[in-house]
């Protein structure tokens, strides 16, 4: 079974991935309590907490509940990623994850995140300096590489582990690509499949069925997988794929009932963390796949991600319950 540091994971453990403004402490706990058996923070910006800003100080926020939960920050400045481990440490997170995958433009024009995948030294150097910066493992999310032409993730990944790189996740595309496309698991089989490598390696990318996980196991031989987009607004998918891993068998999806107490908490949770405003505003990406494929639903989202005031936030829900109450999801 893989280890990160010191920390034991289960038999093929299911990540929830660091994602911006998705997953912070409501999505996260949401997503512990349905199977995830690591999460991250959203990636956190080492300029921005070495400069105090408050809302990359406010996602350093980690709760016992959430355990073991990595925080993930990101930059191209030696200096800054060695101050930002220090301010890190105090939140005193198991894990400290690095991007270097992030494909968004105002992040790689500053040589971050996917940016740094032009100058691999770089890369390198920046994580065995934070290794011996810190006694808090260090692990690594990234891409394939910056385009078709430059993958070289075998040789990269192997001098990450050289210098103490405690386990790496890679999601299946170049920068080029984006989001679009097919993520190619087969050259993250082949990071696993070398024989020098020693440090778990997860899966990224497309892990949207159980069915995906279940190949990215078998087939790719792969030591997890890291969930993204698939848990947005529906964090049953994690409990969905260990289900189908034990079983074979698909879980029955969850009732009107629960999805509704469940956006009603992640909402609740959202207002106390955030306050009202933000709180309102962020969880309205959720919304349309806690209710997805029920007919004649328009009206009703639409007073869900317009609506500026929880309390007809939460009158909406309770009208999708009188409503909608025994609707059966396949």
């Amino acid at each position: 079974m893989p280890k990160i540091g010191d920390i034991q994971l289960p038999d093929f453990p299911l990540l929830l991935a660091p994602m911006e403004d998705v997953s912070d402490p409501p999505f996260r706990a949401l997503c512990k309590e349905q199977g995830a058996d690591v999460v991250y923070t959203e990636f956190i910006s080492s300029e921005g907490l070495i400069r105090d800003a408050a809302k990359s100080v406010m996602k350093l926020d980690i709760y016992e509940k959430e355990r073991p939960v990595g925080i993930q920050i990101f930059g191209a400045n030696l200096d800054s990623m060695l101050r930002s481990v220090e301010i890190v440490e105090k939140s005193n997170p198991d894990i400290i994850d690095i991007n270097f995958g992030c494909p968004v433009k105002k992040v790689v024009s500053k040589g971050a995140g996917a940016g740094i995948l032009k100058d691999i030294d770089l890369m390198v150097k920046l994580t065995d300096a934070m290794v011996k910066h810190t006694n808090l493992p260090i692990t690594v999310k990234t891409r394939l590489g910056w385009d078709a032409d430059s993958i070289k993730i075998v040789e990269v990944a192997e001098r990450l582990q050289d210098v103490g790189c405690a386990a790496i996740a890679i999601h299946g595309r170049t920068r080029v690509q984006m989001y679009k496309g097919d993520a190619d698991w087969a050259p993250i089989a082949q990071v696993k499949n070398n024989q020098r490598m020693h440090i778990p390696v997860f899966g990224n990318g497309d892990v949207n069925t159980p069915e995906a996980a279940v190949k990215m196991r078998d087939e790719y031989g792969l030591d997890g997988a890291m969930i993204g987009r698939a848990s947005i607004g529906y964090p049953w998918f994690f409990n969905e794929v260990k289900h189908f891993i034990e079983t074979g068998e698909h879980k029955a999806p969850p009732t009107m009932q629960e999805r509704v107490e469940a956006a009603r908490r992640h909402l609740q949770m959202a207002i106390d963390w955030k306050g009202e405003k933000l709180g309102v505003f962020e969880t309205r990406r959720h919304y349309t796949n806690y209710f997805k494929g029920i007919p004649d639903f328009k009206e009703y989202r639409m007073k869900m991600v317009t609506s500026d005031e929880s309390p007809d936030v939460f009158a909406t829900f309770d009208a999708v319950l009188d409503k909608f109450g025994d609707y059966q999801f396949s």
